[in-house]
Order: C-alpha cells, then sequence, then structure tokens
C-alpha cells in the first residue's frame, strides 16, 4: 500500500472531510441539474488547494504530484463530475499555462486562475479530431499583431463558463501533422466567440461544450509556447495530466468499493445479508485487490514524476489500468446492488455513467496500449 508522510495524510483528511460536507450530500442535485457547482473555484482556491503543485511565484502552494493525486482522488470520491471540472482547470489549462507560456502571461493570469477567480479550460477535440489530435483544423491566421480563428472545438469541459480558453489551433502546416499547432489563450468574452453546452451521459456535475470561432481576433502576445509549435510543448503536460486522471478514476473506484460494501452488509436475501454469500465476498475482495493494484501504479508514477525520473510510460500504464478499474468496479457495484442499482436515486448508477469517459479522456486507451508496446519494444521494463 502506498505509505503517506505525515502532512499528506492531513491534507487526505482535509479533503475528505471537506468534500464530505460541501460536495457528497450536493452531488445528485448538480448531476441531476447537469451544472458545475462553480463557488467550489474560490472555495479551493482559498483553502489553496487549486495551487498544489505549483511553484509560489505564480500563486502556487508548493507540494508535487502525490499531493495533486491525492486532492484529486478524494474530491472524485465525492463526485467524479466535479473532480473532472477542477482537474482540467487546474491540471490541464493552469499547467500548460504556467509550464509553457511566456512568464508574463503565465504571470498575469495563473494567480488568479489558482485563487479561483477566473475558471479555466483546455480546447482541442473538433468534430474530426479527437484521440487523433493531429487532424485539429480550427485556423487561426495571422493579420499583424492578432491571430483570427474561425472554426468549432466540441467536447470541452468548463466550455460553457471558462474565463480563461487554452486552444489548440492551426496556425501552419495541413490536419495530419503536428507541425503548425500552436496553442492560443481566448478570454471567455472575446467578440465572435459563441457557446452552446452539450448534454452527455455522465459526468454531469461537470459541463460541456461546443466552441464555435468566427472571424474571433485574438492578440499574437496570447501564443502559449511558440508558434507552430506551441501544442508539441504542451505534451508533456497531457503525460502528467494521465496520472491525475488515473487518480480521479482511484477515487470513482473507491466510491463504487464503499457502496458495494455497504450495501451487502445490510441487503438480505437467503435468510441473511448478502455479505454471508461467498460468491458475493469473492466478488468484494476481488474489487478491492484490483483498487490497490491501481493505487500502487498511479501513486508510483506520480513519486517518479515528483522525483524527476522518467514517467511517460507509468502514466500510460498507471491510466489504462485505473480507468478500466474504475468502470469495472463501477459495473460490479452495480451489478451487486442489482434492481436498486438500477434505480435513479441509488449513487452507484452516477458511478456507472460517470466512468467510461475516464478511458477516452487523455488519450483512449487504445492509444496508451499503443504508447506500452512501443516503449516495451524499446526496452521498457515494468
Amino acid at each position: 500500500m502506498i505509505e503517506l508522510n505525515e502532512t499528506q495524510a492531513e491534507l487526505q483528511g482535509a479533503v475528505a472531510r471537506f468534500a464530505a460536507t460541501e460536495i457528497e450530500p450536493h452531488a445528485r442535485k448538480w448531476d441531476e441539474a447537469e451544472e458545475f457547482p462553480q463557488h467550489l473555484f474560490p472555495a479551493l482556491g482559498e483553502l489553496g488547494w487549486l495551487g498544489i503543485g505549483f511553484d509560489p511565484a505564480v500563486g502556487g502552494s508548493g507540494g508535487g504530484p502525490v499531493e495533486r493525486c491525492i486532492l484529486v482522488e478524494e474530491l472524485a470520491r465525492a463526485s467524479a463530475g466535479v473532480a473532472l471540472g477542477l482537474y482540467v482547470h487546474m491540471v490541464l489549462a493552469t499547467n500548460a499555462l504556467v509550464k509553457v507560456a511566456d512568464t508574463p502571461l503565465a504571470v498575469s493570469l495563473a494567480p488568479a486562475l489558482l485563487r479561483g477567480e477566473l475558471r479555466g479550460a483546455w480546447a482541442y477535440a473538433e468534430p474530426d479530431a479527437g484521440a487523433d489530435v493531429t487532424r485539429a483544423s480550427l485556423r487561426a491566421r495571422r493579420d499583424g499583431d492578432t491571430f483570427v480563428l474561425d472554426g468549432t472545438k466540441l467536447y470541452i469541459t468548463n466550455g460553457p463558463f471558462a474565463d480563461v480558453i487554452l486552444v489548440v489551433v492551426r496556425t501552419g502546416g495541413d490536419p495530419g501533422t503536428l507541425k503548425g499547432l500552436s496553442v492560443l489563450v481566448v478570454d471567455g468574452d472575446t467578440p465572435g466567440l459563441s457557446r452552446r453546452p452539450m448534454r452527455k451521459l455522465g459526468m454531469r456535475a461537470s459541463e460541456l461544450g461546443e466552441l464555435v470561432f468566427t472571424e474571433c481576433a485574438v492578440p499574437a502576445e496570447r501564443l502559449v509556447g511558440e508558434e507552430g509549435s506551441g501544442f508539441r510543448q504542451c505534451l508533456p503536460v497531457l503525460s502528467e495530466g494521465r496520472v491525475f486522471g488515473a487518480a480521479l478514476a482511484l477515487g470513482l473506484g473507491r466510491a463504487a468499493v464503499d457502496e458495494a460494501v455497504r450495501h451487502v452488509m445490510v441487503r438480505e436475501q437467503f435468510g441473511g445479508p448478502l455479505a454471508e454469500l461467498q460468491a458475493v465476498r469473492f466478488t468484494v475482495a476481488d474489487m478491492v485487490a484490483r483498487l490497490a493494484a491501481a493505487r500502487s501504479l498511479v501513486y508510483g508514477a506520480a513519486e517518479a514524476m515528483a522525483a524527476a525520473r522518467p514517467f511517460d510510460t507509468q502514466a500510460s500504464v498507471a491510466k489504462l489500468v485505473a480507468s478500466e478499474t474504475g468502470t469495472y468496479l463501477a459495473e460490479r457495484a452495480l451489478h451487486l446492488h442489482g434492481a436498486a442499482g438500477f434505480m435513479d436515486d441509488s449513487p452507484v448508477q452516477r458511478l456507472y455513467r460517470d466512468c467510461k469517459i475516464l478511458e477516452y479522456g487523455e488519450g483512449a486507451n487504445e492509444v496508451q496500449r499503443e504508447m506500452i508496446f512501443k516503449a516495451t519494444a524499446a526496452g521498457f521494463r515494468p
């Protein structure tokens, strides 16, 4: 099992208590309303939790990958949808801004993002660009000191309300190559940007949207990284994101195990609690074993990241195993609940709807398998 130091254990307890009182009691309501609780941005910012893993020079709170995994896992245990919205804000949008943007741009925006005063989004998916991001075709043509954007982004978490949107655009080259893909910071109120909320099967406490850019002018000084190479420069941020996305899957999986254990201990069938049936006990044991194995992989990758060791392949392994474990655990929890779990007022049906998207985000699991194979052929050993 993962050994947390005293500071990490204190953080885990604090986040767990916050999530139990401020998130979990409202999770069903936010899911049904398909609405992200935006008051959590400044609430977590005031606690310093949005700044975990960021340098104090940009408004961060210090700490590192293990602490950030703890935060994401505990939030996801209460609501995977809420954790997803905060994850995109912190791990993708703000992280890419801080690590890739020029210092003046990062310093001008990061502190407010980490205080939760501004809300971030990361926009790369398009109608023809998903797992294959090289197909991105949203054009940004240069016009003096501005870029003019025309095109569409789809499936953008936090898209309906984000103030700061990091948008992957094509400033050169043709679809099918990474060359020519840049990243621009677009303010949410920029003329020429319109948004449309999108409804979805799960993760409903997060908000998803379509972004349409029509003659949308963005100052060239809002480039994140180099023109034509910004997206390539952001790829390490996406590798980090796989680890924290895997931590999100752990939190969902823990919730599934908790609900399963709670149910089988009190639900009576065949003259006693379900837990008296060996088949049920073995199912729960398998759930716990798989969750423990996934946790070792996730926190092992986080520790490698913290130690500045190569972790890309570990991140892919952790993301692959943890996301598929989350799906397995949600399905088994639903199965153990029987008809009761299938009802709308059951928390396990929400877990079942939420889990699957984690197999797609930050590179579909088929992409992870391909990368793991290539690394193994080149000498990687687990």
